[in-house]
């Protein structure tokens, strides 16, 4: 698979930096995250001589609509209720190709569906192993510390997520109270 990433300026910068590295490291609003995403995805489609198809761009931005993991059924659900209509192997497919050029991610907290987020700033996954809730957080300065602080020709990161398992503080509530 090709890949678009390396192509993508920002606007305050001079040279090509990936999409998904400058994501979180530059404090880009919601808008801003949105419009690179855009961009994205048009060079990766040109790129690979796909069609730029409504449904398409449709897809792209409902997913940026979601406001927390969301799996492609939730998707496809979401899209027609807002009355469009988009089959469901053209909402998997889409998917797969935002996936593939970087601004959706992929998860696969627990057996079953995965599930997707934006490509937006990097944050840590506190999964509970009872209940199976998802909470982020992090701390952006320490996360970007962890990238910057990786020596140069060792190893490039283009983002990063972190997955810590636990109870969360209900079920671990739960827990006490049930000793």
């Amino acid at each position: 698979m090709g890949n678009c990433r390396e192509s993508i300026n920002f606007a305050h910068e001079s040279s090509p930096v990936p999409f998904s590295q400058g994501i979180g490291l530059r404090g880009m609003t919601h808008q801003e995250y949105y419009i690179q995403a855009v961009k994205t995805f048009n060079t990766f489609l040109e790129s690979k001589r796909l069609r730029k198809t409504s449904e398409r761009f449709a897809i792209l931005k409902k997913a940026w609509q979601m406001d927390a993991h969301f799996g492609i059924d939730e998707l496809h659900a979401a899209l027609e209720k807002d009355g469009y209509h988009v089959s469901r192997a053209t909402a998997y497919n889409t998917v797969d190709l935002l996936v593939d050029c970087g601004v959706l991610r992929r998860h696969n907290f627990a057996a079953g569906e995965a599930q997707y987020e934006a490509a937006r700033e990097g944050h840590i996954h506190f999964i509970c192993t009872r209940c199976g809730s998802i909470t982020e957080g992090g701390d952006p300065a320490l996360m970007s510390g962890m990238l910057h602080s990786i020596k140069d020709g060792i190893f490039r990161p283009a983002y990063m997520l972190a997955y810590v398992y636990g109870l969360c503080g209900e079920c671990a509530g739960h827990t006490s109270a049930e000793k």
